[in-house]
């Protein structure tokens, strides 16, 4: 059954259990099939304020209707006209094994763009992808989400194809290298699968953070590291955090990872974000004023996806309300982004002063050496806050709490995690004190 027959069934399901109304506005004039691949079914939305607004909502009954015309369970996948192509040509390359077709052609070092903020990590790249497996190998990349980790690491793929033809490269996420090694072992196929990640000349692996504490991972990958690195071969890999904040991460792995570069990226600052926004409005052909730049980079300073989504919602909005993007459209349709950056900003001074204001007890006794229960636990929940409000290094949070050092933040972190899935109440006290932070309390 090809896209367009299995839409067709599926609609017809739909159309019995949704309203009128609601089944011609979020399916019929939202939605229209693209292809079936795999065990995908690619669906174009009109744009992505439709989807944001209504169609999101109705998705799980559209997976059901979808699998039950199907006959089978299918994963339904909703993008925008300009993410088609390049997702239709990742699931494509899976489905056959061309791992290097699995790259996003948007992703080169020519629509990077460099700043302060990730000047170090671009530059390091750029030097692996002319010369692998010469100065800087492995390379471990981290950051926040949606800083740039990925974009570099496709780049290095594209620059070293184009670099080196003959060369055989290998993108890959830890979720898929644990897929395929389950698969491997029911399928009773461990040594295909050896072959296939120890034969290739740069294996780069995103977010491999996911593969601590899964012990067959662990071990697979400890091998395949091995194996790559004696013969001569680059390994590139980006996670979200350095190697020794890895929670759970063998600690074999931690010491090789960290054997090689580390290269981290942090958020852009304002002249970054601009510059990010100019390069996307010229990239999608876009006229937009500086002046309604220079407000989403003010307003927006997350990351380089919430950035780039905004313009995306700007246009989406342009064309729903068939207006001019102007000033007052531009607050209108980024309203909700807006309201969200502006609350009020957190610092590592707000969570120790709401932290000590909810227990009577002194910033200064947060960051004293004292290791009474009165203040250790309030410390141990405000160390807790700030690396889950901040994103901070323990490192850096444990500058911040009197010098500390990063395993005694580390094991305060774990304390806390430990004690909410025992204490519902807890959970409850942490909402309470999230709330006076943001509020300025």
């Amino acid at each position: 059954m090809n896209a367009e027959e299995l839409w067709k069934s599926a609609c017809r399901i739909l159309k019995d259990e949704m309203n009128q109304v609601s089944y011609e506005t979020w399916v019929v004039s939202a939605l229209k099939p693209y292809a079936v691949i795999g065990n995908n079914l690619v669906i174009e939305s009109v744009n992505s304020l439709m989807y944001e607004t209504g169609v999101k909502r109705y998705l799980p009954q559209i997976e059901t209707a979808v699998a039950t015309a199907a006959g089978k369970a299918l994963t339904v996948e909703v993008l925008n006209p300009g993410d088609l192509r390049t997702r239709a040509q990742e699931l494509e390359a899976r489905q056959s094994g061309n791992t290097l077709a699995m790259l996003n052609i948007k992703y080169t070092f020519d629509t990077f763009v460099v700043g302060t903020s990730n000047r170090f990590a671009h530059a390091v790249s750029l030097a692996v992808a002319e010369v692998p497996a010469k100065a800087y190998n492995p390379l471990f990349i981290y950051g926040g989400v949606g800083l740039g980790k990925t974009h570099l690491m496709h780049a290095i793929g594209h620059y070293v194809h184009e670099l080196y033809p003959d060369m055989k490269v290998l993108y890959i996420t830890s979720e898929d290298f644990t897929n395929q090694l389950i698969r491997a072992m029911q399928n009773n196929a461990n040594q295909e699968f050896r072959d296939r990640f120890r034969g290739v000349d740069l294996l780069m692996v995103d977010d491999i953070q996911f593969i601590a504490g899964k012990h067959g991972t662990e071990e697979e990958f400890f091998h395949t590291f091995n194996h790559l690195r004696e013969a001569g071969k680059q390994i590139v890999m980006t996670s979200d955090k350095p190697p020794k904040e890895i929670a759970k991460l063998e600690e074999r792995l931690c010491s090789r990872f960290e054997g090689g570069l580390l290269a981290d990226i942090q958020r852009p600052d304002f002249e970054t974000r601009m510059a990010i926004l100019r390069k996307k409005a010229e990239f999608e052909k876009l006229i937009i004023s500086e002046e309604i730049l220079a407000l989403i980079a003010e307003k927006i300073d997350t990351n380089v996806r919430e950035l780039e989504g905004s313009l995306t919602r700007l246009t989406a909005y342009s064309s729903l309300t068939r207006r001019p993007i102007d000033m007052q459209l531009a607050r209108e349709a980024l309203r909700e982004l807006f309201s969200h950056s502006e609350t009020r900003r957190v610092t590592c001074d707000s969570i120790q002063d709401a932290v000590s204001s909810y227990y009577g007890i002194t910033v200064d006794d947060l960051k004293s050496p004292r290791r009474n229960h009165e203040v250790t636990v309030p410390r141990q929940i405000a160390m807790y806050l700030t690396r889950e409000m901040m994103g901070l290094s323990l490192t850096k949070i444990g500058d911040a709490f009197g010098g500390r050092h990063y395993t005694t933040v580390m094991s305060s972190i774990d304390k806390v995690e430990d004690s909410i899935k025992q204490s519902p109440s807890l959970a409850s006290l942490l909402d309470d004190i999230r709330r006076l932070i943001k509020d300025g309390k």
